[in-house]
């Protein structure tokens, strides 16, 4: 009896615990923007929605899944999403602009943006700068994998303005869209990538999904998607973003040590694109991008930084405080487990 007993009060306290847990946080309810929630770009996030790690830190949150990366930031601009996983270079942008939007954990340490054209294309398209003319699909205009175009054609001498930027999306839309002809090159991630080479539609011409690609594209590395918020929503819910940031850090332990299996078996089969085999490929093959730390490392925001002046000449020309990017408060306190 006195066993049963002590088992029902350590089940209290663990309720118990829980609830105090949830009521320290000051917004326990959250509104979160993503711009391609299939890509595995952002699988980090999916994998904290699905293994229940929003909800062990006291959080509630809604996901608003939006055509690319530069849509969640207008809406969290805006006020209708708190928190939005992104591309680290929005932050840069945001400070060049007047606005202290901040990273709090880094969730790619490669952006694992791939360029590639079309089959029919490859003998006129051997390099970014013959893009001029072209219809890229990007996942939306203005996102990371617009800037990745951008940064490309003005490294090879071209002007990124001569192209013409298609928004696609990241999921099947975007597949869709190079086998119908509508796009002539595509910049995206995986598994749309995957999937367009394993169908012999596509050709390479630059690839970020290793460390090597990603070393000869920027020239050493470079952050790729992190969770960034407005520093005065930071500010005043300090108990919030820690929560948030231990979600996600318990995502990327998580993904160091699952099998491919375990996480293709956890994420929504609507992400495979009809192929599952294909998509623990890709899997496999994105592995390496997802951050070790959460701690964006300073070369990799002065090499973000490069590659976005190369294109913006507004931003050249802005005095950018890159500490004012990325505070690493929150990931170092979840990786201490205080």
């Amino acid at each position: 009896m006195t066993f049963w007993k002590t088992i029902a009060a350590a089940a209290l306290l663990a309720v118990a615990g829980g609830a105090a847990h949830a009521a320290d946080v000051e917004k326990p309810k959250l509104t979160l923007g993503v711009g391609g929630k299939p890509l595995l770009y952002y699988l980090p996030l999916t994998i904290a929605e699905r293994k229940g790690f929003f909800k062990e830190e006291g959080l509630e949150v809604e996901i608003n899944d939006f055509g690319g990366g530069a849509k969640s930031l207008q809406a969290l601009v805006g006020g209708s999403v708190d928190v939005v996983t992104g591309a680290y270079e929005h932050t840069i942008r945001m400070q060049a602009k007047g606005q202290d939007i901040r990273a709090v954990i880094e969730l790619g340490r490669f952006p694992g943006i791939v360029l590639a054209v079309k089959k029919e294309k490859a003998d006129a398209i051997k390099s970014p700068a013959d893009l001029k003319g072209a219809k890229v699909g990007v996942t939306a205009p203005g996102s990371s994998t617009n800037f990745f175009v951008n940064y490309l054609i003005a490294k090879a001498g071209g002007n990124p303005k001569d192209a013409a930027y298609i928004g696609v999306g990241g999921g099947a839309g975007a597949v869709a869209a190079m086998k119908k002809g509508e796009i002539e090159a595509i910049s995206n991630l995986d598994p749309v990538i995957s999937k367009l080479e394993a169908d012999g539609d596509i050709v390479v011409i630059a690839d970020s999904r290793t460390e090597k690609g990603t070393k000869e594209i920027f020239g050493g590395s470079n952050p790729a998607a992190v969770v960034y918020l407005k520093q005065d929503f930071i500010e005043a819910n300090p108990k919030t973003v820690q929560a948030i940031v231990n979600a996600f850090h318990k995502s990327l332990k998580w993904l160091e040590t699952a099998s491919t299996d375990d996480i293709v078996a956890t994420v929504p089969e609507a992400y495979y694109l009809g192929d599952r085999a294909l998509y623990e490929r890709a899997v496999e093959a994105s592995r390496e991008t997802y951050s070790r730390t959460g701690i964006i490392p300073e070369d990799g925001m002065k090499s973000a930084l490069g590659m976005l002046t190369q294109f913006d000449e507004e931003l050249a020309k802005a005095n950018v405080d890159l500490s004012k990017t990325f505070t690493d408060t929150f990931v170092k306190k979840a990786a201490g487990g205080s």
